[in-house]
């Protein structure tokens, strides 16, 4: 009886918890969940579009550049599809910085005009980029997109040394694990069960890409401590200087490599339309990235990295008649699982 006073006491004093017209109509963007946990549906409209942009575009990189080929040979010059990628990114900074001035008019913080001491470090990543961007086209003579795809999972691992190195940031016991778990899956999408070489990729093409994984570590990790150097700095003017140090570049190697064949045939000769293509996803494969890490998380990047690995080897089971071992997918399930725990050992 006593307990049964309080009870309804408690309810008289709460405005009758129990009647139905006190209660508040719910939202349609903000629907509860478990754990009094509410909904946002157009951030996640927002974080499915990225993840799903993201996804095509990494997965279609090697298969673009594969399709490209004609007779087994690349019939444009690599140089100068590079140099377009870059002259597209560098375009696509200006038109946001263009965007930016007019909201929010010229600042110190996001005007072109800079200091030599800025701009001196950008030239470092530029080269990086440019070699590791050149050599992805020699290690895809040597391997399928699948394998390519898989392979270039090992930038993982020379950028978390690169971060215990350069940046003095610990990994977790973890990312340790993840990163031989990622070893062990790269090497089993690569074994050969019915013939005599041991590894479907030749030591060519793991030589390249173990360059390119410690080139893009290396330039990802340089180029974060510079964008970290200045916070404040809006990151489409540091793109924009590392994009144009890129095209310097890149027109030193069209000089060096292609002159003869740039002057005799022109520019853009042998390019077709799913060169065009190629270069429209390297240049916006870059911006999804940045747009992931603006409105999702780092482990949306990895989900949608593992869902590529996928989606990039059932495309080519029917483009280009590439065989679904069983040592591939186990391999790939191996890889995905260890992006996933170095992801997770990174948040802890």
């Amino acid at each position: 009886m006593e307990y049964r006073k309080l009870k309804d006491q408690d309810e008289d004093e709460n405005g009758g918890g129990d009647d139905i017209e006190s209660r508040k109509p719910l939202s349609v963007t903000n629907v509860p969940t478990l754990g009094a946990a509410t909904v946002d549906w157009s951030k996640w409209k927002l974080k499915i579009v990225v993840v799903v942009a993201l996804t095509l575009l990494t997965s279609s990189q090697g298969i673009l550049i594969v399709w490209s080929k004609r007779n087994g040979k690349y019939a444009y010059s690599v140089t100068t599809s590079n140099f377009m990628v870059e002259a597209l990114k560098c375009g696509i900074s200006l038109l946001a910085l263009a965007r930016i001035w007019k909201s929010e008019g010229v600042t110190e913080d996001n005007r072109l005009s800079t200091t030599l001491d800025e701009v001196i470090v950008y030239p470092i990543p530029a080269l990086l980029y440019l070699v590791k961007n050149l050599l992805q086209y020699y290690i895809l003579e040597h391997v399928d997109a699948p394998g390519y795809q898989i392979l270039k999972n090992l930038n993982i691992i020379s950028t978390g040394v690169l971060y215990r190195i350069i940046l003095k940031k610990k990994l977790s016991n973890i990312q340790w694990a993840a990163f031989i778990l990622l070893c062990v899956g790269c090497s089993t999408t690569q074994l050969k069960t019915n013939s005599d070489h041991v590894l479907q990729t030749p030591v060519e093409g793991w030589l390249m890409a173990i360059v390119m994984a410690l080139l893009s570590g290396f330039a990802g990790v340089y180029t974060e401590a510079i964008m970290k150097k200045r916070p404040s700095r809006n990151i489409n003017v540091q793109n924009f200087w590392l994009y144009v140090f890129g095209m310097v570049f890149n027109a030193v190697a069209i000089v060096t490599q292609d002159f003869d064949a740039v002057m005799n045939k022109g520019f853009f000769y042998g390019y077709s339309f799913i060169t065009i293509l190629m270069i429209l996803n390297h240049a916006l494969s870059g911006l999804a990235v940045s747009m992931v890490m603006k409105h999702a998380d780092n482990i949306v990047k990895v989900y949608s990295t593992s869902v590529a690995m996928l989606f990039t080897a059932f495309v080519c089971y029917f483009l280009f008649g590439f065989k679904l071992s069983l040592t591939f997918i186990l391999g790939t399930i191996t890889v995905a699982v260890s992006v996933y725990l170095h992801a997770v050992g990174k948040q802890r």
